[in-house]
């Protein structure tokens, strides 16, 4: 039985209907074996829906922007896609674009804020994605602005809201903070640091990462009306190759990169894939559809909030489950030698990811000593670009990441205690 006290695991034969989605869920396609795959936050398992829907589309020769009748089809599908991005984020009003990439949606909406935007410094965090923090310091060294860094929590993993409104005054011009850790999984009190943050400058333009948490948690920008936000589809159970950002109306009528002719709001340059659009529907419909088991709204982001809501407190009672075991073994916190670093006991404050080191046994050598148990789970180290910040501001030199996602069981959590407690054994 698991020590589940907070979450809420699924039901045997609903897992089983969710497992059946996700394409190559225990299995190597390359090497052609059984596996347990614990790296969500570098890449993400995939809905089989995704990959089929965005190859449906992408077959299509047409260009979305002509009158013929297969070519408005493919406008529809953009258009639905547009509306379930909005669904994601609970966006009513502002606009959405595509880009190449995440990191560049970031990159581009920071310059044109720091640029701007009337102010003295910019407010950013230890936390963040180089995506983030890297454009924030770039743009501040180019225009001569301070860059003020709020300073992580070793206790909670997170950034407390305190620390981050510390730094915030009439001449920050911008905001920049990640919704939830990729190395801890704390998730950030958005929704506080917004509302705190313009008392101090009501007109504060504020700029959220949500890459890392958009596929565990709910965004609702009614409650957080910030002038960014982003996600990437490929962490989402989607496909690679896009990343998707909303700005509000003010930040879109600022000279962000765009084709003169078009009105202010539209900020999309060249021609989107109408096949990327299909692939997010699929991910919204994914979500609904769990929904759907709880609820009998018909209202799609209600149902939408209610499938998130779901996937989180599986993803709770998995994790409860990964750190305190079962009858049948122990948890990471009770096997010997092994280190769940910022282990803080509050799990609604988490996203499903668990850092852990293993005395003795030097991080790349346990990422093969996994392999070879056919687990593949990530290290974090600091002499890379991706985690030294965030590693150091913890005291860490690295860890080993685990990142599971909802579709795993109570079966394959077990599985993967037992080959830890193997690898601290035998090593």
């Amino acid at each position: 039985m698991a020590n589940v006290v907070s979450g809420m695991l699924f039901e045997t034969e609903l897992l089983s209907e969710i497992r059946d989605q996700f394409a190559y869920i225990d299995y190597d396609p390359y090497l052609q074996k059984n596996r347990l795959f614990f790296d969500n936050a570098g890449g993400s398992l995939k809905l089989k829906r995704t990959i089929e829907a965005f190859r449906e589309f992408d077959y299509f020769p047409d260009h979305a922007q002509r009158e013929h009748a297969t070519a408005k089809y493919l406008a529809d599908v953009e258009k639905k896609g547009l509306e379930d991005i909005r669904t994601i984020f609970n966006a009513k009003d502002g606009s959405i674009s595509m880009y190449l990439t995440a990191s560049q949606a970031i990159f581009d909406v920071t310059r044109v804020i720091a640029e701007n935007i009337a102010g003295t410094n910019i407010v950013t965090t230890q936390l963040e994605h180089p995506s983030a923090y890297d454009s924030a310091k770039f743009y501040a060294d180019r225009l001569g602005k301070e860059l003020r860094v709020a300073q992580t929590n070793q206790t909670t993993g997170g950034v407390d809201v305190e620390e981050i409104i510390s730094l915030i005054d009439d001449n920050t011009c911008l905001l920049s903070v990640i919704y939830a850790s990729n190395i801890s999984g704390a998730i950030l009190d958005i929704e506080k640091i917004v509302t705190e943050a313009r008392k101090i400058k009501p007109d504060l333009y504020i700029v959220v990462d949500s890459v890392q948490h958009a596929p565990h948690g709910l965004i609702d920008l009614e409650k957080t009306p910030v002038d960014a936000i982003n996600f990437a589809p490929y962490k989402f159970f989607g496909v690679r190759g896009c990343g998707i950002t909303y700005v509000s109306d003010r930040t879109a009528k600022l000279p962000l990169h765009r084709l003169l002719g078009k009105e202010d709001g539209d900020i999309q340059l060249g021609s989107p894939v109408p096949a990327h659009f299909a692939a997010i529907s699929e991910i919204v419909n994914y979500v609904c559809w769990i929904g759907s088991k709880f609820s009998n709204e018909t209202d799609r982001r209600r149902l939408y909030e209610e499938g998130i809501e779901r996937i989180a407190m599986q993803e709770r009672a998995l994790l409860e489950t990964l750190l305190d075991g079962t009858s049948n073994v122990e948890g990471l916190r009770q096997i010997p030698r092994v280190t769940v670093h910022l282990d803080y006991e509050d799990l609604t404050k988490r996203d499903f990811i668990i850092a852990i080191s293993i005395e003795g046994i030097d991080y790349k050598e346990a990422i093969n000593l996994y392999e070879k148990e056919n687990v593949i789970v990530y290290e974090r180290v600091a002499t890379s670009i991706y985690s030294k910040r965030m590693l150091e501001s913890f005291d860490l030199d690295g860890a080993i990441r685990l990142s599971p996602l909802h579709c795993n069981s109570i079966e394959e959590i077990e599985a993967f205690l037992e080959v830890t407690k193997k690898i601290v054994e035998e090593n």
